[in-house]
């Protein structure tokens, strides 16, 4: 007799974002991230993308970092409804390896380092734990 025990430790199954293909043709036909953000408020990938730009400004100034934290931050609370829109109950895997949940996990990353440049460390530390959480591959 043959046993599928599949996973032993109860862990729920991953959470696999949809795609985002409107959003993704604006920006292959050349919108910019503010643009495409403006008609896809909901893609974290957007939000992601326009923190990045914000916290890797070559001369940043503290208000870029801070342009950065909010950028991530909404972005973060976006994905956190997509995510629970698609069964996520707050913990769980949300794998890098799907290319949907990286604009998701782009902004816990950039709340993370914009958050430590602010001094927010509690929040930066919560960030970090997060990523772990969702893939323990990023390493955070």
């Amino acid at each position: 007799m043959s046993h599928s025990h599949g996973n032993l430790l109860g862990e729920p199954p991953a959470t696999l974002l949809p795609p985002t293909p409107e959003a993704d043709a604006e920006l292959a036909e050349g919108a910019t991230l503010a643009e495409v953000a403006a008609h896809h408020p909901t893609v974290s990938a957007v939000w992601a993308g326009l923190a990045e730009e914000s916290l890797h400004r070559t001369e940043r100034a503290l208000g870029d970092t801070v342009q950065a934290y909010a950028y991530a931050r909404t972005g973060y609370h976006r994905g956190l409804d997509a995510l629970r829109r698609n069964g996520w109950k707050g913990y769980g895997p949300v794998p890098w390896s799907h290319e949907p949940n990286r604009g998701f996990l782009r902004c816990v990353t950039v709340l993370a380092a914009a958050a430590e440049a602010i001094g927010e460390t509690a929040e930066a530390e919560r960030c970090r734990q997060l990523l772990r959480d969702c893939d323990p591959a990023l390493g955070a």
